[in-house]
């Protein structure tokens, strides 16, 4: 039924509300430049200092080659609760046991030695209920917060993001706080050998099956991008030039912006979401992608059509649409799940709000809101993606992605697909790949990969080896 004239009028009204989140495909090029730009300044020593992408050079120098073996532990911190894993690789087999823990409000916003001191307690528990009591154990610790790398176990934090704010732990050794802790309160033989964050591991683990894999990303609670580049364009390198010459390089590009550079397309209710937020003015890019946040600027774009009458007309003011936070990222790959006009899950979402008397109309309004505001955080990880295939410049490129955001978003993967299409530089392939537990797997990996390194001297891979291999894996997920 083609719409009256007061509905072509109401929607003409509600376009002027949303049409900041609808960018051309020359403002992508543009952040495209301007992340290039931002990214050549953490690369360089005397611009790294005040550079808002840190480009954390992360000591890795080498993928998975299928030869690692052995028992190792695998520490998983970042967000509101962590994981200790038990991995046992045997080439590319591999089996993981693992256990998940939370981490209190009290304890993210408390104190350094409480939080380390809680995640020792749990290692302990956990080394006591898999019989490991009195084995030599190496770690790799994926810590997904921003870091300044001196050492592949030697990393100190730069700043709490994600609703952390631990006094005492900005500026200090991550591993020495974990290593004192485990003394403190555990009689472990626990050896910290490797230090990664989240996208790290991500793209460790993945590597593992796919040797064109170089880039990982992360779309979750937060978002951040890590890849393989040539050492001899890492000006802040500090330590021995030998080969391979290549290190991974952490770009913490969630701070992209928190220069000015891209105000030109942030909306109103980015600005608000910024203002309200425990960081103003800090994590720009990761604000307007990342999963902490995409629920509350589709809350926030509603609250304003609402307010200005365009829709939930009959809507009691005390419900949670009106309540910071309360409209979760979940909501959001839920309502975007709908296929049909019957609406079930954005119904079930409306109801969950306590917003009453919605019409089908309604229903379509907030998923249009929602296909709005996923789409240009896809649009706009794309964008940093096509960054970095253009920057490295190889005919093959597997990405490997992990993230609530990425796993459970109906149309997150197809959209960055497209988009990073219509960017990349013609010729060039990509192929993404969801990572199968890289903040545990990767972890391991890079423990196992360093101590290979450490026993052997580097010898190149020989030609020919196999692009793919088989891998065979046995997860064991304890509650």
């Amino acid at each position: 039924m083609p719409a009256t004239h007061d509905q072509l009028s109401k929607y003409n009204k509600i376009e002027a509300f949303v049409k900041g989140f609808k960018l051309s495909t020359s403002s992508y090029k543009r952040v495209m430049h301007l992340l290039n730009q931002e990214m050549n300044n953490g690369l360089t020593r005397h611009t790294q200092p005040v550079a808002d992408i840190k480009m954390f050079p992360t000591f890795v120098r080498s993928l998975p080659d299928g030869s690692e073996k052995g028992d190792f532990l695998a520490l998983d911190l970042g967000g509101t609760n962590f994981r200790v894993l038990l991995v046992r690789l045997q080439g590319h087999d591999i089996d993981i046991q693992s256990k998940t823990y939370l981490i209190p409000q009290r304890i993210m916003l408390g104190t350094g030695t409480q939080l380390f001191d809680h995640i020792a307690d749990c290692i302990g528990k956990f080394v006591r209920d898999h019989n490991l009591t009195g084995h030599t154990l190496p770690l790799g610790f994926t810590f997904s917060f921003p870091c300044k790398q001196e050492g592949l176990a030697k990393a100190r934090l730069s700043k709490w993001t994600k609703g952390f704010r631990c006094e005492g732990v900005v500026g200090e050794d991550i591993c020495a706080l974990l290593h004192e802790a485990l003394k403190r309160r555990t009689n472990c033989n626990v050896e910290i050998v490797a230090i990664v964050n989240d996208a790290v591991g991500t793209l460790m683990s993945a590597a593992h099956v796919d040797r064109n894999c170089e880039i990982g990303l992360i779309l979750g609670t937060g978002c951040n991008a890590c890849y393989m580049e040539t050492l001899t364009n890492v000006g802040t390198w500090e330590d021995e030039a030998n080969h391979p010459n290549q290190v991974i390089i952490n770009t913490e590009w969630g701070a992209f912006g928190d220069n000015g550079c891209l105000d030109f397309l942030r909306t109103e209710y980015d600005r608000e979401l910024d203002t309200f937020s425990i960081n103003p003015g800090k994590q720009i890019m990761e604000k307007m992608i990342s999963g902490m946040y995409m629920g509350e600027i589709v809350r926030l774009v509603l609250e304003r059509l609402t307010m200005e009458g365009l829709l939930f007309r009959s809507v009691d003011h005390e419900c949670d649409l009106f309540e910071r936070g309360r409209f979760y990222t979940k909501y959001v790959s839920e309502i975007e799940s709908d296929t049909d006009e019957f609406f079930r899950n954005t119904k079930q979402v409306l109801d969950e709000l306590g917003i009453e008397n919605y019409t089908t109309e309604d229903c379509k309004i907030v998923k249009y809101v929602c296909t709005l505001i996923s789409a240009r955080a896809a649009f706009l990880a794309a964008a940093g993606l096509a960054t970095l295939i253009n920057r490295m410049d190889k005919s093959e490129i597997t990405i490997a992605v992990d993230g609530s955001l990425y796993r459970f978003h109906p149309r997150f993967h197809n959209l960055m697909c497209l988009k990073i299409q219509e960017l990349v530089k013609p010729g060039l392939k990509f192929k993404l790949t969801l990572s199968h537990d890289g903040s545990g797997k990767g972890a391991a990996l890079t423990a196992a990969v360093s101590l290979r390194l450490r026993n052997t001297k580097f010898v190149p891979e020989p030609a020919g080896i196999s692009q793919e291999t088989p891998l065979r894996i046995g997860i064991k997920q304890e509650a």
